[in-house]
């Protein structure tokens, strides 16, 4: 693979490839910026551009490449003369030094610079830690100056975070060694983008409304009436929302061949929306006449939350779902063990297949999208493998294309460019949203449940049904946010393909009362991960030089 062509400044790719002006830039550096909020209001007068989900099947050990795939078809758009923009979220580093390794593509298709992007970045990530974190200890520092409030220190809903992938701080005791310590209590730690706060910044599209939900977060309880206490009756939000000033701003940077990308925020695609900005998207569509985006994990999770959170919330409308597959993925889901899968199964294949034909019945059937399919091939697959993918693709009606965008850029996702703007001409799809505001909180969850995952039914105990049906009086029109293994449509990672008629075990709901929506606990999900027994950080270094290397 011949050397990628050096990076353009990002003040002259900002001026060539969008039209603004160096003072519309803040730069990190000759190759990052962040846009000021001036320059923003005055992008979002343009008309917008059409935008283009990527999300892909259930994601397995073997890897999708969903995010090299939205960088080359971003990539291949420019490359057939359109004016095209990438929109990802920022990779957090718990998955970067822990399973899943780096967050910006890979091969040809990556966003650059890399090295900053999957570390420290703008500093984003930074300013969520330290606003979440501040918000922690203002809660101790009211407890332990008499607690006016008269917080149940048994129900606190706001726990602390950090950015790495730490098991052993899951659950741990803190306040030991005396009175000036505070209140022993039980306490929790989570990752950095499983915050509420991360889920606020995503979802802001000003200063004003980012302070106004930051105070409208709930952090517990009082003792005796249980009525709510939210950041706002502790005076907390300003303080959080000036460590978040520059935060809310979009981070310009580019693709290896030039096409520019927002990389901005990160949501936790499990217990969040797990997609960029809103403000980054809605930016982006107004400098762009394509945006290339995607949203976390299959399309059970990050397309339904895309489409029922962030559109529902924001006015964005997607106008075409592009899902990554791979032969790899689909034999996986045809019950083939990870050992085995460079060798050709037909038949696994075709088995795998009910976990695509799912995932394109519920995005055509219920969220009225028109879909492509892009095969990502890899190098075990076989010609008369991929030759079987596409003809079950295309049995379903569906557009196929395979991407080589790892190997090829922007000339190897060419076809699957072409495609998707053959198929943004024939009859444009109407965006539906899987249920309405004024459904149940009860039935939302009941409904993605049984429509998407193939569920029977959705089971909880006396209290969480109390806890929901509490909610349901003042929040009762949030919509609902199903957290859930990534790996299946069921709660158990272990059951592949297009399971039906299993349940779906709630074991908790908790209000994202600021990001305004409830979030249901399924099964055994974690909110701070640990790390495998061979992390990646294992194989970070960096040289004699100075270089990173490992970092991937």
């Amino acid at each position: 693979m011949s050397a990628a062509p050096p990076p353009i400044r990002i003040v002259d790719l900002a001026r060539e490839r969008l039209g603004l002006s160096a003072e519309a830039l803040d730069p990190y550096g000759h190759y990052k910026a962040k846009l000021s909020l001036e320059a923003l209001a005055e992008i979002g007068q343009r008309p917008p551009g059409k935008l283009i989900l990527v999300t892909a099947v259930n994601p397995t050990p073997a890897g999708e490449g969903k995010t090299t795939t939205t960088i080359g078809l971003g990539d291949a758009l420019s490359r057939v003369g359109q004016r095209a923009m990438i929109c990802l979220r920022e990779p957090a580093l718990g998955p970067c030094f822990g399973m899943k390794g780096g967050g910006a593509g890979g091969g040809r298709a990556q966003v650059v610079p890399m090295e900053d992007i999957n570390l420290h970045f703008t500093g984003d990530m930074h300013a969520v830690a330290s606003a979440h974190n501040l918000l922690a200890a203002l809660i101790d520092n009211h407890i332990h100056f008499d607690n006016p409030f008269r917080l149940d220190l048994r129900r606190l809903v706001w726990n602390r975070v950090l950015d790495c992938n730490d098991r052993i701080l899951r659950q741990v005791v803190v306040g030991l060694g005396g009175t000036g310590n505070g209140f022993p209590r039980e306490e929790s730690f989570g990752i950095v983008v499983a915050s509420e706060v991360m889920a606020v910044l995503c979802l802001a599209m000003s200063h004003a409304e980012l302070r106004d939900r930051l105070g409208n977060m709930l952090v517990g309880y009082t003792r005796l009436e249980g009525q709510p206490v939210l950041v706002q009756d502790l005076q907390a939000q300003g303080a959080m929302a000036v460590l978040l000033r520059e935060a809310l701003r979009p981070n310009l940077v580019q693709t290896l061949e030039g096409t520019p990308a927002f990389v901005h925020g990160g949501p936790f695609a499990n217990i969040a929306h797990g997609c960029n900005s809103a403000l980054a998207t809605h930016t982006a569509l107004r400098l762009a006449d394509y945006v290339v985006t995607e949203a976390g994990f299959g399309a059970d999770l990050g397309a339904e939350k895309f489409i029922d959170i962030k559109c529902r919330k924001t006015g964005l409308r997607p106008s075409l779902a592009v899902v990554v597959a791979t032969v790899r993925a689909l034999k996986y889901h045809g019950g083939v063990d990870t050992a085995y899968l460079g060798l050709e199964n037909l038949q696994a294949l075709r088995r795998g297949m009910s976990n695509l034909k799912r995932h394109l019945h519920n995005l055509r059937t219920h969220f009225g999208l028109p879909v492509v399919v892009a095969i990502n091939p890899f190098e075990t697959d076989t010609p008369a493998e991929l030759d079987l993918l596409a003809e079950l693709v295309t049995a379903q009606g569906v557009a196929v294309a395979v991407s080589r965008a790892w190997a090829d850029g922007s000339a190897g996702a060419e076809e699957l460019a072409r495609t998707v703007l053959r198929e943004l001409e024939q009859e444009p799809g109407e965006l539906r949203f899987l249920y309405h505001d004024e459904t149940s909180l009860w039935d939302k969850l009941t409904t993605v449940a049984t429509k998407l995952y193939g569920c029977s039914e959705v089971i909880a105990d006396t209290r969480v049904r109390r806890q929901i049906a509490e909610y349901s009086g003042d929040y009762g029109h949030f919509p609902v946010c199903l957290a859930k293994t990534q790996y299946s449509f069921s709660s158990d990672p272990d059951l592949r393909g297009a399971p039906t008629g299993h349940v779906l075990p709630i074991r908790e709901v908790r209000l994202a009362r600021g990001a305004e929506f409830l979030v249901a606990y399924c099964g055994h999900l974690l909110t701070m991960p640990g790390l495998p027994r061979r992390p990646a950080a294992e194989r970070i270094d960096l040289d004699a030089a100075g270089n990173i290397i490992g970092l991937v």
